[in-house]
């Protein structure tokens, strides 16, 4: 049996899967092959999966290094049904029960061990673990290292110096879900890789919806969104005990099915209300940020931060624990200015001197961020130096309350189809003559006019189409054909839109035609108005621009011919139809008199 048959069997068979999700293939291969591993994955990605698959398969013990220990336990228990030999070392066991453990470890008991970084600074336990076949020592939090990091650990620097001290040294693989790229670069210094094999997932989550409420009742405010979502479960961090047990008794006295997780609580306590939340006895988690950490709930829909978070790191990392399924979660900050200098208390409070001004730094890209004008998304991808081009994402409250910003992914995938049904081998102004429906000597010769979507864009104007495109282009949606000044490719950003994966969202491009009748256009755009403040909608969402300017110009006299304009539907007839054929009688009335 080969190498990748013995990952697919693994998976299969501990797993259930029968495929793995992307990245992890080549993860996982780069561990096998004896290769040190850094990995920056998304919450959600399946971190866990990539070194336990080398565990199982290897000879000898994984060595997982964990800074979660209230998680261990978890984990341990879900290997151990899975059918994997695992155990966990940590500060509640006796060193009889720890001697024991490795003990059975040596005799080939345990594939993966997980232990805190605080344990190797004991003598005694690197005297009892130094014997032991380690074939992985797999770090989870990488970025802990780092001083530049979020969260720096200091029991993290030894690591380097304990697995050099091992007779054989074993692979190194390390993970983490966020690390700006100073950061990682700091990581794999300390912690000692050896050429590494680098592995930057996508941190992009599309279906994870970013809100910033400014100034606004956070009491009424986190009711009024545990009420919107009714029945589906959700996180609500706040920074302190206090302000968690507060809102937790004055949540449940008002009737909410809500549960509490801080520090503060027995083990006994926060392990209920964990379970709870997990069983979907409870709806809600009031909690601090140490929930949530390996928590594997995949159905999360609305996360809330009631308190400002102290950086980027932990917020996309808090976030990023809801929509693990897939579907949407909508993810809301608030933000008030007096939560500042709270923050900063904490910062200056808590900190060394040496940290203090990193947190300080990290703290103002967190107010930077709220302060934004522009895509949320595009700010928190560029911070983790995603290279993703996005300047418009739809799904941050910024990009929805932006009445300068509409969604072309129907036009763009008449382009990117056109460009795949003519194979790619036409420039941009054949594209257009093509979607515009001409027919030229290139268009004949070629039978181009026999392609399906010949014609489907002949409303438009071709300014409007070939801006378009070049849009698709500055953003990354369409290549150009290596060593062609106009010939487009398609490449993954493309093949997403085209399966309605992806949208495209961009400042509304001027693709008007002109207004014959502006009379009768200010008078559709003056009902318009009105009626949007009556149905409490806004404006374009009723007709755009483009479509009233149509109808002026084309003054149907029947439903039947309003229908024919682009941007009006049956819906939208059933809605307006009558009034707007009044506003055009009245018009010609008008003009007659």
């Amino acid at each position: 049996m080969d190498t990748k048959q013995k990952i697919f069997y693994a998976l299969k068979k501990y797993y259930g899967f029968d495929t793995l999700r992307r990245g992890q293939f080549e993860i996982i291969n780069s561990i096998l092959n004896g290769v040190d591993t850094f990995c920056l994955m998304p919450t959600g990605a399946g971190k866990s999966i990539c070194y336990q698959i080398p565990a199982i398969i290897m000879q000898g013990v994984t060595i997982v290094i964990s800074p979660l220990i209230s998680l261990m336990k978890d984990q341990v228990d879900n290997l151990v049904g899975a059918g994997i030999k695992a155990a966990y070392i940590n500060s509640t066991q006796n060193m009889d029960t720890i001697r024991s453990i490795l003990i059975e470890a040596s005799m080939g008991e345990y594939k993966i061990i997980y232990i805190s970084p605080e344990r190797l600074e004991s003598k005694i336990f690197r005297e009892l673990i130094k014997d032991l076949h380690i074939c992985q020592i797999a770090i989870d939090e990488a970025h802990c290292v780092s001083q530049w990091g979020h969260d720096f650990r200091q029991s993290y620097l030894g690591i380097s110096d304990f697995y050099k001290s091992l007779k054989v040294k074993p692979i190194i693989s390390a993970f983490t879900a966020t690390a700006t790229s100073e950061v990682r670069e700091d990581s794999i210094k300390l912690l000692g890789l050896e050429k590494p094999y680098i592995y930057k997932g996508d941190i992009n989550r599309e279906n994870l919806s970013l809100n910033i409420l400014k100034e606004v009742d956070k009491i009424e405010t986190v009711k009024d969104i545990i009420r919107k979502n009714e029945g589906e479960s959700g996180i609500v961090y706040c920074a302190s005990r206090n302000e968690v047990d507060n809102l937790y008794y004055y949540l449940r006295d008002l009737g909410f099915n809500v549960g509490k997780y801080h520090g503060g609580l027995k083990d006994e306590e926060k392990e209920r209300f964990q379970e709870e939340f997990l069983y979907e006895n409870l709806d809600v988690i009031i909690a601090t940020n140490a929930f949530g950490m390996g928590i594997d709930k995949s159905n999360i829909r609305f996360i809330v931060h009631f308190t400002f978070p102290q950086n980027l790191e932990s917020y996309y990392q808090e976030i990023g624990r809801g929509g693990r399924d897939g579907e949407n979660c909508d993810c809301y900050l608030f933000y008030c200015e007096e939560d500042i200098s709270r923050v900063e208390y904490i910062i200056n409070r808590s900190s060394s001197m040496n940290r203090r001004e990193i947190q300080l730094r990290k703290f103002q890209f967190m107010i930077d961020y709220c302060n934004l004008k522009e895509c949320y998304r595009k700010y928190i991808l560029n911070y983790f130096g995603n290279d993703r081009k996005l300047n418009y994402c739809n799904k941050c409250s910024n990009c929805l309350n932006d009445d300068e910003l509409k969604d072309f992914t129907k036009e763009s995938q008449m382009i990117l189809s056109t460009v795949f049904r003519t194979k790619e081998q036409y420039g941009i102004s054949v594209l257009v003559d093509i979607l515009k429906g001409f027919k030229g000597p290139k268009i004949i010769q070629n039978n181009l006019d026999k392609v399906t979507t010949y014609g489907i864009m002949k409303e438009y104007g071709s300014t409007f189409i070939k801006e378009l495109i070049k849009r698709l282009l500055d953003d990354g949606y369409v290549d150009l054909k290596e060593g062609t000044y106009s010939m487009l490719k398609l490449n993954s950003r493309s093949i997403r839109v085209l399966k309605s994966k992806e949208s495209v969202v961009f400042k509304i491009l001027d693709s008007r035609e002109p207004i014959i009748n502006t009379e009768l256009f200010e008078a559709l755009k003056s009902w318009r108005k009105d009626r949007a403040y009556k149905d409490k909608i806004k404006p374009y969402i009723i007709f755009s621009d483009t479509s009233l300017i149509a109808i002026s110009n084309s003054r149907p006299r029947t439903l039947d011919e309003l229908l024919e304009i682009r941007g009006v539907g049956t819906k939208k007839i059933e809605a307006y139809g009558g009034e707007l054929l009044n506003i055009i009688k009245m018009f010609a009335q008008k003009e007659a008199n």
